[in-house]
């Protein structure tokens, strides 16, 4: 089947994308991680010996980041839908977490301790119609926050993709009635077409 102009223009636009060919360079599976170590770098969301749980992992960029940034001595636990290839240091689980199997599962790796850093990566299949793609990607974020007030320590960090749009500004609310600050970042590594912004919300109030 022949494809469309606007898959070859985006094909054309990820070959030629510096952050792809680094990616390649550096070893990362995706241009996602220049994002991550960017918002590291600026925000100081990762210490040695934290305990991470990456959500929407696959397929695994953001996890390489956080298991080099917490050492030996630290702990990621990683989760997605789809299959993600092992990655040393990092504990995946396959499933969807909004499930009960697989929470219990993330919890039992989790056992009696609280997570540091919440990091999702997460967006839906964006189908190009912002009526659609937009709801649901907020709704994947209100999951990714929910998840992390349930497993975050007082004090703790979330970091989450968000799209702008509709209910961006009741998102907002919630993240501040849960954490300290709320900072929106637009990382260099993220396509400047892209509505996907980044909250790093800081100070858990438990």
């Amino acid at each position: 089947m022949a494809r469309s102009k606007t898959s070859d223009r985006w094909l054309k636009e990820h070959f030629d994308d510096v952050w792809v060919k680094k990616s390649r360079e550096d070893g990362y599976r995706s241009r996602a991680s220049y994002k991550l170590i960017e918002l590291d770098k600026k925000d100081r969301i990762f210490r040695h010996g934290q305990v991470v749980v990456d959500l929407g992992a696959a397929p695994g960029g953001w996890s390489q980041v956080a298991v080099e940034q917490v050492g030996d001595s630290g702990t990621v636990i990683a989760s997605d839908i789809l299959e993600m290839s092992p990655i040393a240091g990092v504990d995946f689980v396959q499933g969807d977490f909004t499930e009960q199997a697989v929470l219990e599962e993330l919890l039992e790796l989790l056992g009696d301790r609280r997570a540091d850093v919440v990091i999702s990566d997460m967006a839906p299949n964006m189908s190009g119609m912002a009526a659609v793609d937009i709801p649901t990607a907020m709704g994947l974020v209100e999951l990714a926050l929910d998840m992390a007030q349930q497993v975050l320590r007082p004090g703790g960090m979330f970091v989450d993709k968000v799209f702008q749009g509709e209910g961006f500004d009741a998102l907002l609310s919630e993240m501040r009635k849960s954490f300290a600050t709320v900072v929106s970042r637009k990382p260099d590594a993220s396509r400047a077409r892209s509505r996907e912004i980044y909250q790093v919300c800081k100070g858990f109030k438990g």
